[in-house]
């Protein structure tokens, strides 16, 4: 039987992966190490499942289209950078979401609860909403003076209007993610 790893999240369109792209390439100057997203795979992450089966895609597919049916598009901003501390470094490196907040959370709840009725555990952790562009980065100075030094952030607010689900997997020593199923916000 053939197992896939995956998870269900919002995907960004070219122009806001470039714009996270420059802005990443900024915070990047002033790090010592650490490791990088790649522009490809820029993303909000709603709900991570791991191994699945096709026989569970299918039930998944099937749950996903009936919240994502009743679910109206919405609109989010990416607002500031933060992190997530790890021991020695900066175990995230994070932008931020504004906008249509308490809908994404309605959203990532159902889905949450959906996934748990397929026997996919809850989440444990209350979901914060950001998008990951560094990993166990190790920067040159405190971080709050590279948030100073590089101001405010203003992009052009993403305009949600699917949902997809994501295969994850190795390629040539680089992690790809490559939308498998998509499904429309028709509320």
């Amino acid at each position: 039987m053939i197992h896939i790893r995956t998870f269900i999240g919002i995907d960004l369109d070219d122009d806001h992966k470039k714009s996270i792209y420059d802005l990443q390439q900024r915070l990047r100057k002033y790090a010592i190490r650490g490791r990088w997203k790649h522009s490809s795979n820029f993303h909000l992450t709603l709900k991570f499942l791991g191994e699945i089966s096709m026989d569970q895609k299918k039930q998944i597919d099937l749950s996903m289209s009936s919240i994502c049916s009743v679910q109206k598009p919405f609109s989010l901003e990416i607002s500031e950078t933060g992190t997530f501390k790890g021991r020695n470094s900066i175990r995230v490196l994070w932008l931020g979401l504004t906008g249509s907040l308490k809908t994404l959370h309605h959203l990532a709840g159902s889905i949450d609860r959906s996934m748990s009725a397929l026997g996919f555990p809850p989440e444990r952790r209350p979901f914060t909403p950001h998008i990951t562009i560094g990993q166990d980065i190790i920067f040159e100075c405190p971080f709050e003076n590279i948030q100073d030094s590089i101001g405010s952030i203003s992009l052009d607010p993403i305009n949600v209007e699917k949902v997809n689900l994501f295969k994850s997997e190795q390629v040539q020593n680089k992690r790809v993610y490559t939308i498998i199923s998509e499904y429309n916000l028709k509320g």
